[in-house]
C-alpha cells in the first residue's frame, strides 16, 4: 500500500525526475515563470520553495547546497543577490500556479503557468517629456 509516502512518481524513473525537475526549476529562475502540466507544477513548486528558503538563509552552505541542484554559478548568484532578497519577511508561498483554459492539444493534459509571486520590477524610465509644442494660430 502507497500510504504516507510523498511524491508523485510521474511516470518517469528516478533519475528522469530528478533530471526533469531542476531543469524546470532552472528555468523558473531564469525565467520567473513557466507553462507547464499540473501534476509536474504542483511537485515543482517543493523543489523552489526549498531553493528560496536556502536564499534567504545566504550563507556558503547554503549557496553550496544551492549548487548542487542547479549547477550554474550565474544563476546561483542571482538566486540569492536578486530572487532571494524579494522574499525577506514572508513565511513561505514563493510561488503560484495559475490555472489555464485550454488543456494541451494533443492529450488534453491540464495546463498551468507556475510563477514566482514577486516578480521583478521593470526598471522604470527615467523621466524626459518632451513639452508638448504649442500651435500658434494667426
Amino acid at each position: 500500500m502507497r500510504h504516507n509516502k510523498s511524491g508523485r512518481k510521474l511516470n518517469r524513473t528516478a533519475s528522469h525526475r530528478k533530471a526533469m525537475f531542476r531543469n524546470m526549476v532552472r528555468s523558473l529562475l531564469t525565467y520567473e515563470h513557466i507553462r507547464t502540466t499540473e501534476p509536474k507544477a504542483k511537485e515543482l513548486r517543493s523543489f523552489a520553495d526549498k531553493l528560496i528558503t536556502l536564499a534567504l538563509r545566504d550563507d556558503l552552505h547554503s549557496r553550496r547546497l544551492a549548487y548542487k541542484t542547479l549547477e550554474n554559478h550565474g544563476l546561483v548568484q542571482r538566486l540569492f543577490d536578486e530572487i532571494g532578497p524579494r522574499f525577506i519577511g514572508g513565511g513561505g508561498g514563493y510561488t503560484r500556479i495559475i490555472k489555464l483554459a485550454e488543456p494541451r492539444k494533443g492529450d488534453c493534459a491540464p495546463m498551468v503557468i507556475i510563477e514566482l509571486t514577486k516578480r521583478a520590477e521593470a526598471p522604470v524610465a527615467a523621466a524626459t517629456e518632451t513639452p508638448a509644442e504649442e500651435t500658434q494660430e494667426a
